[in-house]
């Protein structure tokens, strides 16, 4: 069997995957900040799907957070064979009115653990010459919009570069680039959600199996979903000013002033 490390797992589209993973058969490595749930979540699935299921509690804000999973990816006695860096969250607010402490932190989770777990991970894929990481980004990549938007865009730029550079190695590698997805992700952030259409929501679970498959069929990138793609096929066309208008206007719309996480 082999063993899938999920960091957000307890909620969301880190839920999705381990479900989707489970039942697939893989064993599981769960990861996030909150003990109880994680247990609760390994005790369901384990009882499910009769997988194994390991919780590794870490704030992967804190320098020790990320050392206690990269010590774990780089176990070569009990090899990862995915990973699936899907911790992350959103501020509220443009630029200037969030605090700097929280822009950093941002960057910490969306950019440094997603470059220093990749390459935990990807250095024993290597050895093994095989194994595959899937690093969530978003459609905001692909827009002028804020911190958030600039950190998923360095996550899609760093997914491809070491994608080429690991190509023909065995090891897979795929940025993940879902839009709008009913998860608590949104709440958590204190971001109203009640003006985003009905047609702009993608539901988790569906988004994991085209995930997977585009991953299997070896993409570096994938948005998973007709609409979204169709959307940004837009982009490229549509001219940056306009742009940067648009999902101004898009942020104060869909997330309110900045307030703690």
């Amino acid at each position: 069997m082999t063993t899938a490390l999920i960091t957000g797992a307890t909620a969301g589209i880190g839920a999705a995957f381990a479900r989707r993973l489970a039942g697939d058969g893989h064993n599981l490595v769960l990861v996030a900040r909150d003990t109880e749930r994680l247990r609760v979540q390994a005790t369901e699935l384990h009882d499910r799907h009769g997988i194994e299921a390991e919780v590794l509690r870490a704030d992967l804000s804190t320098d020790a957070g990320i050392e206690a999973v990269e010590a774990r990816l780089g176990d070569r006695q009990n090899s990862v064979d995915l990973l699936v860096n899907n911790a992350g969250f959103g501020n509220k607010g443009r630029y200037l009115d969030v605090p700097m402490a929280a822009e950093l932190t941002m960057l910490k989770v969306h950019c440094e653990a997603v470059l220093r777990l990749t390459s935990a991970a990807a250095a024993g894929m290597q050895e093994r010459g095989r194994g595959g990481v899937v690093n969530v980004a978003s459609v905001a990549a692909f827009l002028p919009r804020g911190t958030y938007g600039a950190s998923k865009a360095w996550v899609v730029q760093f997914t491809q570069g070491a994608a080429k550079d690991l190509a023909g190695s065995g090891v897979r590698l795929m940025a993940l680039c879902p839009g709008f997805v009913r998860t608590e992700f949104h709440e958590r952030a204190g971001m109203g959600t009640g003006n985003i259409p009905d047609w702009m929501w993608l539901d988790a679970d569906k988004l994991v199996s085209t995930a997977l498959a585009d991953l299997a069929r070896g993409k570096s990138v994938s948005i998973p979903d007709p609409r979204y793609k169709a959307l940004m096929g837009l982009v490229k066309v549509a001219p940056r000013g306009l742009l940067g208008g648009v999902t101004s206007r898009a942020g104060r719309t869909y997330g309110p002033k900045y307030g703690s996480e």
